[in-house]
């Protein structure tokens, strides 16, 4: 499809793809403020007021309130955000910034996380101020800095410092939640109505420096090496949710498998099996090691980094059980700690977005999942605004799309696309 024809919905996520909002994490990110900007001034074309608020240097957050028909119905948030993780451009077979479109996908890093679903957002509201229509009820627009980096120079400083932004709020709707997934010859659509809490934390090992030919039994890389492959390799039971039972039981009617085993009912799902088994235990993966200075040099202090995934409420007790998987002799420090999240798949919210989805694709079965990530729903919700994952997406049954999420060769089908945007403005036109 030549660049000029893109439908616009295609054409904004390629736009924002283009702005390198790399977050690195611990305060090391390009910025968004560009993207915020691109943001803000398309606002302003359909006449909206978009304010924005910078806490952090060049870490940029943008907000718009559109009103609503019903001014005494509570107001719904749409909230992406505009940071990505870095790709490494050698690894993929598209430049990662340049916004690619072939083979009917648009190519590049957040194309799936979650500049797509920006995208959708904008043009949804489009749809309905541009020929003069109001959403059913007032919505609030935001777009959030750092979301890669639990949202700690993004959406947690937001709702410290500009809470009036979302005055009236009750509900928020934004990503990994809403898309399709192969069920044999048939297709569902998960709605993510939980997160898991995460729980980054560093191992540290000390020993005694010493030269690297002797023989040595305190040796603090060889500590932490044994600490770090403990943790890794543990198999951590399957511990069902009120959202991952349900979730459990919906998909074995759907597979024909026994309710009585998650992990071979996820399993039945294809692609998606990883991501969904993830949400049915702790999950703690070791991704990062800090090490040495020199060949010949045994180091007095080795580090490791992990991504640690709690089911709701079993924070406490899972740093417990790492605390004794790694031994005594390695210390457990917390990076960054925030909070599961578990809401009902039940109430008006719920029910207008299966409805929506069913207008466009009738007879599809939605599921609930609790994801295995999280979102900026995490920050919203000490305001009480209760947050779903809904990014809705027709998708192919051969994509991996749960793949995509912080993966190489990132990409969304802009048929996808146009989707999604119809369902959200259907969504925000009747809800």
């Amino acid at each position: 499809m030549p660049e000029a024809e893109l439908p616009e919905v295609a054409a904004i996520a390629r736009d924002l793809i283009r702005f390198d909002t790399t977050n690195h994490g611990g305060g090391r990110a390009a910025g968004e403020r560009e993207a915020a900007e691109y943001v803000g001034a398309y606002l302003e074309t359909l006449g909206l007021k978009p304010e924005f608020y910078e806490p952090v240097p060049r870490r940029t957050n943008v907000m718009a309130r559109v009103p609503g028909r019903n001014r005494d119905k509570p107001a719904l948030v749409l909230h992406g955000h505009l940071d990505v993780v870095p790709a490494i451009a050698d690894d993929w077979s598209v430049d990662p910034f340049a916004g690619v479109v072939k083979d009917g996908m648009l190519w590049g890093r957040g194309a799936v996380d979650m500049k797509d679903m920006d995208a959708m957002i904008l043009t949804s509201v489009a749809d309905l101020l541009r020929v003069g229509e109001q959403p059913e009820r007032d919505l609030v627009l935001a777009f959030f800095a750092d979301e890669e980096n639990g949202g700690v120079e993004g959406s947690a400083l937001v709702v410290r410092d500009r809470p009036d932004w979302f005055e009236g709020a009750t509900e928020a709707i934004s990503e990994v939640g809403g898309y399709s997934i192969p069920i044999g010859d048939r297709h569902a659509y998960l709605l993510q109505v939980g997160e898991k809490a995460l729980v980054w934390i560093r191992l540290v090992a000390r020993g005694r420096a010493a030269h690297g030919s002797k023989l040595h039994d305190e040796n603090a890389v060889t500590r932490l090496a044994e600490a770090v492959a403990a943790l890794g390799r543990t198999a951590w039971p399957v511990t069902l949710t009120d959202t991952s039972r349900e979730m459990s039981e919906r998909l074995a009617e759907l597979t024909g498998q026994s309710a009585g085993d998650p992990d071979a009912v996820a399993a039945a799902t294809g692609a998606a099996s990883g991501f969904l088994r993830s949400t049915l235990r702790t999950t703690t993966n070791p991704t990062g090691l800090v090490a040495g200075y020199k060949h010949n040099v045994i180091p007095d202090r080795a580090e490791a980094l992990i991504d640690v995934r709690t089911l709701p409420g079993t924070e406490d007790a899972t740093l417990a059980d790492i605390r004794r998987i790694v031994g005594d002799g390695v210390e457990v420090e917390i990076v960054h700690q925030d909070i599961g999240l578990e809401v009902p798949f039940s109430g008006d919210l719920v029910d207008a977005m299966v409805a929506a989805l069913g207008r466009h694709d009738p007879g599809a079965p939605v599921v609930p999942y609790l994801m295995g990530g999280g979102t900026d729903n995490k920050a919203l919700a000490a305001l009480g605004i209760a947050g779903y994952g809904f990014a809705p997406l027709r998708l192919p049954s051969d994509l991996d799309f749960t793949g995509m999420f912080h993966g190489v060769d990132e990409r969304v089908p802009i048929d996808a696309l146009v989707f999604g945007q119809a369902v959200l403005t259907d969504l925000l036109r009747t809800y």
